[in-house]
């Protein structure tokens, strides 16, 4: 009887995650280990790096803000899987909150550099990669204030307005591709995006000069106040299960919603006019 070869073992499935030092981003990468893939999990700090990296991943450092660590960081990446990448889940993000007329225009152009422009060039270097092999998934994580405003939030509304559109056209136009280009959309999450806020809102925001100094004490209290969680708040893990849900649906949904607030408010927005909308927000 003739020898036959064993089988080569499956290709483990790839994928490169942004902002990998906590929170969703964290879970994520644990998570998707967890179902077998193949993580490359990036923080924008190379210690952040060197602690995932004796967790076990492999962790290139990706600053947002920084064309030359996105292209490095894709570099390592595909020399590490040999030219393929099967998913990319942009996720690093942070806040800056305050009143959108005591925001500084350099304020908000230093959000919309992390938040959209830096995913913006990671995503278009993965395209091609993915175009190539045929197939991809490109996972932006967006926010319920990617669909509704809220008070105090602008900066970050605007980055995650901007976001909806960037990513609704790119679907569009990757129709037919094999790329599947997916949102998910959290609302409160137990993360640290408001202590990771902190260091931004004292940089920009002269609360003390501003003609809402008074309001103002609600937006310190919540800001500074340790523990402080929102109600509905779930943990990173609601997170994970949705994506992993847009990397293994052969047919995933343009959005997929988490939380209950972010449930309300994407069908308050679908059937209330534009002022009973602001009357429910601006009671929120």
């Amino acid at each position: 009887m003739a020898d036959h070869a064993p089988a080569p073992a499956a290709r483990r499935r790839s994928i490169l995650i942004t902002g990998c030092s906590s929170g969703i981003g964290a879970n994520a990468a644990l998570g998707l280990r967890a179902r077998g893939w193949r993580v490359f999990a990036s923080c924008r700090k190379e210690e952040d790096c060197e602690r995932l990296r004796h967790e076990g991943f492999e962790s290139p450092r990706l600053d947002y803000t920084d064309p030359a660590s996105i292209e490095s960081a894709l570099a390592e990446v595909l020399e590490a899987t040999g030219g393929t990448l099967d998913a990319l889940f942009n996720n690093g993000a942070f806040a800056c909150p305050g009143a959108v007329e005591d925001l500084p225009t350099d304020g908000l152009r230093e959000i919309f550099e992390t938040n959209l422009f830096g995913w913006h060039e990671l995503t278009r270097r993965v395209i091609p990669v993915m175009r190539r092999q045929g197939h991809g998934r490109i996972v932006n994580c967006s926010s319920v204030l990617g669909l509704v405003g809220a008070r105090w939030r602008g900066a970050y509304v605007a980055s995650k307005f901007a976001l909806e559109g960037l990513t609704e056209v790119l679907r569009l136009e990757m129709q037919g591709t094999g790329i599947h280009v997916v949102l998910i959309e959290p609302g409160p999450i137990a993360s640290k995006l408001r202590q990771n806020a902190i260091p931004h809102f004292e940089r920009w925001i002269d609360w003390k000069a501003s003609a809402r100094r008074d309001e103002y004490q609600a937006v310190l209290h919540r800001l500074y106040s340790a523990g402080h969680s929102d109600r509905f708040e779930l943990p990173p893990t609601a997170v994970t299960e949705r994506l992993a849900q847009a990397l293994d649906s052969p047919r995933p949904a343009a959005r997929l919603y988490v939380t209950a607030p972010t449930h309300v408010a994407g069908a308050l927005r679908r059937v209330l006019p534009s002022k009973a909308l602001h009357w429910v927000l601006g009671r929120v």
